[in-house]
């Protein structure tokens, strides 16, 4: 029998998979991706925790259902993706490198230059579905100050592990790590 975690927000409960990241460490697989019960519960109520902002940003993939939900629930005409790669269409794209827990390898993050001259001087928002060592946050933020952007909250639906003890980051609810001791 598989292993699961119950997880309650935003009024909903959801079993997830307990999956082995390495030989110490287990998590428990938080997919918003196709949930579009959950996206639409937990929107509206981290949209409610952000101070004044100007505009929304997300990494692609995962946080973009989130952050299309919460941009039409604050009347926002429209949101920023950090992509994974850079496309033809991008004009000076600013880019950076971000490793993550779930992906475990180097990644970039890049953003149009179009984006970035709207962002220059914004009140900014960062938005993830879930926020663990933060890596990807700084990566996004960092991408955001590049722009001339003003970054006034980070917030995700869960933060993982010891991101929940964090006082700079908004969410709605915890979600443990599961470590396993060393066996020598």
């Amino acid at each position: 029998m598989e292993k699961t975690y119950a997880l309650e927000v935003a009024g909903i409960t959801r079993h997830l998979p307990i999956i082995p990241i390495t030989e110490n460490l287990s998590i428990a697989s938080f997919v918003i991706l196709g949930d579009t019960e959950l996206v639409t519960a937990a929107a509206p109520l981290l949209a409610a925790k952000l101070p004044e902002v100007d505009l929304l940003i997300t990494a692609e993939a995962k946080g973009i259902p989130l952050i299309h939900e919460m941009s039409r629930v604050m009347n926002m005409k429209k949101y920023y993706v950090a992509r994974k790669s850079t496309k033809p269409y991008m004009e000076s794209p600013l880019i950076n490198e971000v490793e993550s827990i779930t992906t475990q390898k180097k990644q970039i993050l890049c953003l149009d230059g179009a984006d970035a001259r709207e962002i220059a001087g914004k009140r900014v928002a960062i938005i993830d579905d879930v926020i663990s060592t933060g890596k990807s946050l700084q990566a996004i933020e960092d991408l955001v100050v590049k722009a001339g952007g003003i970054v006034v909250a980070r917030a995700a639906i869960l933060a993982e592990g010891d991101a929940a003890n964090r006082s700079d980051i908004l969410f709605l609810q915890e979600l443990p790590l599961f470590l396993h001791p060393q066996t020598k």
